[in-house]
């Protein structure tokens, strides 16, 4: 029952801990309460895992502290992890804006990890409950007790309970005296008040490119919007949430790239004598409702130019503040965490606890839908992996 390294959690941070520590001969034990390694993966991406990005910046990461990421993301690259997935030849992918994933099932990440645990010398070992670690990094579980010389805590966030997941880790890091910045859901759909929804329901369903923002900020994503009954999700409303704050208001532009009131204006001639919805191409529940914001009714040729430019500003600037978020039920990942303050970014060592170490989302490095947070959990497990 005693290691060199045991390891709290068979995630994708938990697992690259634990392989690249056994790897150099340490004596490692990963831990999950789960009864099969590496569920978060396992769903990502549709059930294709979305495994890596291949833009990995900087900016692509919130924190306090965004450049606490620089060094594990610099020394175990996007690059490097492709190169592994090639190794294991597992196919891939790329979609749009460098996200890469698997040809096939997701499961084939999370069996080579497995197996790299496995033939390193480590050990695995599920469906343990933990209930404590105490002084001397002595883990008791509902089963057994293990020690070892260093613990990597590799437990994730709050971010979708259903799968077990708690906020153990954050927990245990004020239980060895480290700060934590205040968490809260990320990459999760935003709600709205009843009134809001009155004209958001109608739409449910109703997909479109556009430009989400915050008013008053310069950060803006392009990307997929989705209609819902509860209010508004997609890829560029998930990554919107994560910076939006209570009170905030969000800006929308429902057809970005284009001008709407150009177009109307240029499709007077052969659309003239269609109802105005009918006349703009977007789809048709989305048109009605953008013509009803505008406060116009009528065929496309009887508007004037002043109609067309509130038709323009109904489709391209829609300012509307959120109630608030689905929270963690649906949320993707956590924001916050283990404060970087309180940890080495080239080891992931808490300063002040020898032999103690967070990785992953249990950190407070967040990053963008697409593959950014899978590599953060790849880097920063590698890390600690060389450390240990």
């Amino acid at each position: 029952m005693n290691w060199d390294v045991i390891v709290l959690g068979a995630g994708a941070a938990g697992l690259m801990a634990g392989i690249e520590a056994a790897r150099r001969g340490r004596r490692v034990l990963v831990i999950d309460h789960a009864k099969a390694p590496g569920e978060k993966i396992r769903i990502s991406g549709g059930g294709r895992c979305n495994f890596t990005n291949r833009q990995i910046a900087p900016d692509r990461f919130l924190s306090q502290n965004p450049r606490f990421a620089l060094s594990a993301l610099n020394r175990y690259t996007q690059h490097d992890f492709i190169a592994r997935m090639n190794r294991a030849g597992i196919a891939w992918h790329e979609k749009t804006l460098g996200q890469l994933f698997c040809d096939g099932s997701a499961r084939q990440v999370v069996d080579m990890l497995v197996r790299d645990l496995s033939e390193a010398g480590g050990q695995l070992l599920l469906g343990r409950r933990i209930l404590r670690v105490e002084s001397g990094f002595a883990v008791v579980t509902d089963q057994d007790t293990h020690r070892a010389a260093a613990l990597i805590v590799a437990t994730g966030g709050k971010s979708i309970p259903r799968m077990g997941a708690t906020g153990f880790g954050h927990a245990l890091a004020e239980q060895f005296g480290l700060r934590l910045v205040e968490t809260r859901p990320g990459l999760v759909p935003l709600t709205f008040t009843d009134s809001q929804l009155d004209g958001i329901r109608p739409l449910a369903g109703v997909s479109v490119q556009a430009r989400v923002g915050l008013e008053g900020a310069k950060i803006t994503f392009d990307e997929g919007l989705l209609f819902t009954h509860r209010g508004l999700s997609g890829p560029s409303v998930l990554q919107i949430s994560s910076y939006w704050r209570e009170g905030q208001a969000i800006r929308v532009d429902l057809a970005a790239g284009r001008d709407i009131a150009a177009e109307a204006n240029a499709a007077r001639a052969e659309r003239g004598k269609r109802d105005l919805a009918n006349a703009l191409d977007l789809p048709e529940a989305l048109a009605r409702a953008v013509v009803a914001r505008a406060g116009l009714s009528g065929k496309l040729g009887e508007q004037s130019r002043a109609a067309l430019s509130a038709l323009g500003d109904a489709a391209h600037r829609w300012t509307l503040v959120p109630a608030g978020t689905e929270g963690w039920r649906t949320a993707e990942v956590t924001l916050g965490g283990v404060d970087t303050r309180d940890l080495d970014a080239k080891t992931m060592q808490a300063r002040a606890v020898p032999g103690l170490y967070f990785v992953g989302e249990v950190v407070d490095v967040t990053g963008w839908l697409g593959g950014y947070n899978f590599q953060w959990a790849w880097s920063s497990g590698w890390a600690a992996g060389q450390a240990v």
